[in-house]
């Protein structure tokens, strides 16, 4: 399997989903990379995983994954998730530029 393919997509999505008891997941267009697949898991925690190829590429990854694929970021979506200590850190090391 080739990095990158739709088999390694769909694989990286089921098994994020597997191991945080399932998952919901919004798709965001990238412009001609691809798009963007943000997964939230039920425990709150989050990735996200990049599909070459568009936004059709990334709703039939998330389909043979069997994760449900959300329209828009809901607020109910967006509490659920949880920011880890890691993505904690590297924000404070950030300045705001002015």
């Amino acid at each position: 399997m080739a990095d990158g393919s739709d088999t390694t997509l769909t694989a990286g999505i089921k098994t994020f989903a597997t191991g945080h008891g399932g998952a919901k997941a919004v798709i965001e267009y990238v412009g001609k990379r691809g798009a963007r697949i943000v997964l939230v898991g039920q425990d709150g925690e989050w990735t996200d995983q990049f599909a070459a190829g568009g936004t059709d590429v990334a709703r039939k990854a998330c389909e043979k994954a069997g994760v449900e694929v959300e329209n828009e970021w809901e607020r109910e979506l967006m509490d659920q998730m949880r920011p880890s200590n890691d993505l904690w850190r590297s924000m404070s090391r950030r300045s705001m530029a002015r």
